[in-house]
């Protein structure tokens, strides 16, 4: 078993997911990086909504930003992030089926 704090650390990685809008978010960005207007758009979401879930997505360190002039793109951090939503996705399927 691992040590407790890793234990620890795993579920609050997994706790991050368990929000419909930050899915979202995180499975637009596995496609592109995005500025806050694209993601509004895409999403159907207001700003003040993405704003508030992409400032959770950077704590957690699953989201990475540069900015541009007056503009801030965002990305996934890593592949690991692009990994564990597909992963979850093909489960989410195989379940359907």
């Amino acid at each position: 078993m691992p040590e407790e704090r890793g234990l620890a650390d795993l579920a609050g990685f997994f706790k991050i997911f368990g929000d419909q809008t930050r899915i979202r978010i995180l499975w637009a960005l596995s496609a592109a990086e995005m500025c806050v207007c694209d993601l509004c758009c895409l999403l159907g979401v207001k700003q003040s909504a993405v704003s508030q879930q992409l400032r959770i997505l950077k704590q957690t360190r699953l989201v990475k930003y540069r900015r541009e002039g007056k503009v801030i793109y965002y990305s996934l951090d890593d592949a690991h992030i692009r990994r564990v939503l597909e992963l979850g996705m093909e489960h989410v399927m195989e379940s359907q089926s």
